[in-house]
């Protein structure tokens, strides 16, 4: 395993390049056909952008042949503005490869209902399909599988193997694998290495993919709040669970914040190059619900909101359903066989949620109605109108204390980590 780590050291440019340059020259054999499987743009600040123009660079030098397939996993397709925010100005377009989470794929296994009942206690008994990106099998010399290890709401920490079952898998293991995460409980999952789920992924991946060539480079990256600089702490390459342990107790240090009181109302910001959906933009209601207080507020300023899911059968299933928590999200999927053959759809509903212990008001900008936004089921108040008295450039990350003497806790990006009340999160890091 190549590593280099610390809570007190950024990683250079030039660190990065010798990283990457030496990852690839660990790996055996000769290499003529080589694929990347980076996150798309909702996850820029992994670092994974930089990393994947590096490693193309450096092997296409060689005269490698280099596809790269964003893992997409239910993601829209990346626009050229996107391919090139996330990965630069240098690599062909015709290098990027489109990920068919429905169509794409190759089923190469099964997960038994015996092995689901017994990673959920008996919650759900139904088998998976190991389905993931039939490009995985083309006869790549070298599969490299780049991405962020940070907390998630449906795995515990992101990435490793999660990027081959869900980022470029298919959609029995993306349905079933969420629901699982869902059933579970969000709140015992959310920032540990082991979770069911998680042993559901890399089960699947030593099983029935454990011939492929895969080596993975995992990233921690923490935010300087005084500055709003993300700064890489760790990279880690290798190919096997030691990378992502190893990622884990890094990241369980610098990207989960652990509060001694609950704050009574948090407002955080969508960034609008990351977040245009409530799918990925629920990131804030996922990554705080274990620091506010019963009878509190979220205020979401999501000035790019545009559409709920990011694929259009999604998107219609939660305008139909909405986040109207676990018993009505369960009792629908109980009576409607659409809900039933979309799973992930399902639970993102519960996920975004807060079981009526807060409320939720999203402020967008012009791309979607307020009357859009209510209904399914959060508040709404005009994007303009909310960031006025919650000034994005003018907060600080952590606790503000506003003209009006009013208290609240502000987050400039919920996916740079995990926020809880000691005492719900119930472990000292």
């Amino acid at each position: 395993m190549i590593s280099r780590f610390g809570e007190e050291i950024s990683i250079s440019c030039d660190e990065l390049r010798a990283l990457v340059s030496q990852t690839l020259e660990n790996r055996p054999g000769s290499l003529h056909k080589v694929l990347i499987l980076p996150p798309d743009h909702t996850r820029l600040n992994s670092q994974a952008g930089p990393i994947t123009a590096i490693a193309y660079e450096l092997l296409t030098a060689d005269g490698v042949q280099v596809d790269i397939l964003p893992t997409l996993g239910t993601h829209n397709a990346m626009t050229e503005k996107q391919l090139r925010m996330m990965y630069g100005e240098t690599i062909p377009l015709k290098a990027f490869k489109v990920h068919d989470w429905r169509n794409g794929i190759v089923r190469k296994g099964e997960v038994s209902g015996e092995m689901l009942a017994e990673l959920s206690g008996g919650k759900v008994n139904y088998s998976i399909g190991v389905e993931v990106n039939r490009m995985l099998f083309d006869g790549y010399d070298l599969i490299l599988s780049v991405g962020q290890v940070v907390p998630h709401e449906v795995v515990g920490m992101a990435n490793y193997t999660k990027n081959i079952v869900v980022g470029a898998g298919g959609s029995d293991i993306i349905n079933k694998s969420h629901f699982l995460g869902a059933v579970c409980n969000m709140e015992t999952i959310l920032g540990q290495t082991d979770t069911p789920v998680r042993r559901l992924f890399n089960y699947a991946v030593d099983t029935f993919l454990g011939d492929l060539p895969i080596t993975y480079i995992l990233t921690v990256v923490q935010q300087d709040y005084d500055t709003g600089k993300m700064h890489l702490r760790g990279f880690y390459a290798g190919d096997d669970v030691q990378v992502y342990n190893e990622a884990c107790k890094l990241a369980r240090k610098v990207n989960i914040t652990l509060l001694d009181r609950e704050p009574k109302k948090v407002v955080v910001y969508l960034d609008p190059h990351e977040f245009q959906s409530t799918w990925l933009g629920n990131k804030s209601v996922y990554r705080t619900r274990m620091a506010i207080a019963d009878g509190g507020e979220l205020i979401v300023l999501a000035p790019a909101l545009k559409e709920f899911g990011e694929d259009p059968k999604i998107d219609e299933l939660i305008r139909k359903y909405g986040y109207r928590g676990t018993p009505a999200t369960l009792k629908a999927v109980k009576e409607n066989e659409e809900l039933r053959s979309n799973l992930s759809a399902a639970a993102h509903l519960i996920h975004g949620s807060s079981e009526g212990r807060f409320s939720i008001t999203y402020c967008p900008g012009p791309d979607i109605t307020l009357d859009e936004v209510r209904s399914v089921g959060f508040n709404a108040v005009p994007y303009a109108e909310m960031a006025a008295h919650y000034n994005p450039a003018e907060l600080k990350d952590g606790f503000n204390r506003m003209p009006d003497g009013e208290e609240i806790f502000y987050i400039s990006n919920p996916a740079l980590g995990l926020w809880a009340y000691k005492e719900k999160f119930g472990e000292d890091l």
